[in-house]
């Protein structure tokens, strides 16, 4: 009767990690792979097999969508990851410990692997730590990821606590820990984070008006800034060259229309010479 109510207990704590880590929804890939081959290799492991599954099928969508839409290089670099660690890495375990005919041998080997790459995961967000402690604002951390994971680990340690299962309680103590930790700064720093001033298009740099002392332009632009300031100085040389011009003409002494009387008068003169 009581290993009964130990294992209705064991499964409804399995319940609400499945549920809490549909919530999470942000497992690598990996780390849902090899979880849900310990639990083919486990042979009991129903609620395992149904959260990794999921895991998988939501990660390969992000990262076909990734793929879709990131710039050439990026889209190179995280191919050249998968291939390394979703294909090669995996394949390599999977073979390796498929040899091994003794299963519970087979058993413990995956399940330490599968406490490495949990504990890695569960120290990922450590660096974001060190971020928020070094600018003390929380502007990159979700406090809601953050609680999320922390009642995640929280599930799946007691269900591998009851069903005495080391390899799936151990890694989630650590998680408890960082998610904790995490949450902790989130309430330190809190008050601390500046809300983000966000422009309207109307008002952004690129649609205000330049004015005679600057020049509005993008910063990284530099094809558009020396475009902007040749066209600028060339109009400026032009209005120099005009005003110079208009002055030149302006000094210069004022010639009279001749004077027809006058013009006469010395044509007759020359007449007459002609004529003696």
């Amino acid at each position: 009767m009581a290993a009964l109510n130990l294992h209705l207990i064991a499964s409804v704590f399995g319940i609400l990690g499945t549920v809490v880590s549909f919530l999470v929804y942000l497992a690598p890939i990996p780390t849902a792979m090899l979880t849900l081959y310990y639990a083919y290799v486990k042979k009991d492991g129903f609620m395992l097999v149904a959260i990794n599954s999921l895991g998988c099928l939501i990660e390969t969508g992000y990262l076909i969508m990734f793929l879709i839409y990131a710039p050439p290089k990026s889209r190179i670099f995280t191919g050249k990851f998968i291939v390394l660690f979703n294909i090669v890495g995996y394949g390599v375990i999977l073979l390796c410990t498929t040899l091994i005919p003794n299963l519970p041998l087979r058993l413990k080997l995956v399940g330490w692997i599968n406490i490495v790459f949990n504990v890695c995961v569960f120290a990922a967000p450590l660096s974001n730590m060190r971020h928020v402690i070094k600018t003390k604002s929380v502007e990159y951390m979700s406090f809601s990821l953050s609680l999320s994971l922390t009642l995640c680990a929280v599930m799946w340690f007691f269900y591998g606590l009851l069903i005495r299962d080391l390899y799936i309680a151990a890694p989630n103590v650590l998680g408890f820990l960082f998610g904790i930790a995490q949450m902790i700064l989130f309430m330190v720093f809190r008050k601390n984070t500046k809300k983000a001033v966000v422009l309207l298009p109307e008002y952004s740099l690129k649609n205000l008006v330049p004015s005679t002392n600057r020049i509005a332009a993008p910063a990284n632009d530099d094809k558009t800034v020396s475009v902007v300031i040749n066209t600028q100085i060339q109009v400026r040389a032009e209005d120099t060259e005009k005003s110079s011009k208009t002055n030149d003409h302006k000094n210069q002494p004022e010639q009279r229309p001749p004077n027809d009387k006058v013009t006469n008068a010395a044509l007759g003169v020359i007449l007459r010479r002609g004529s003696i």
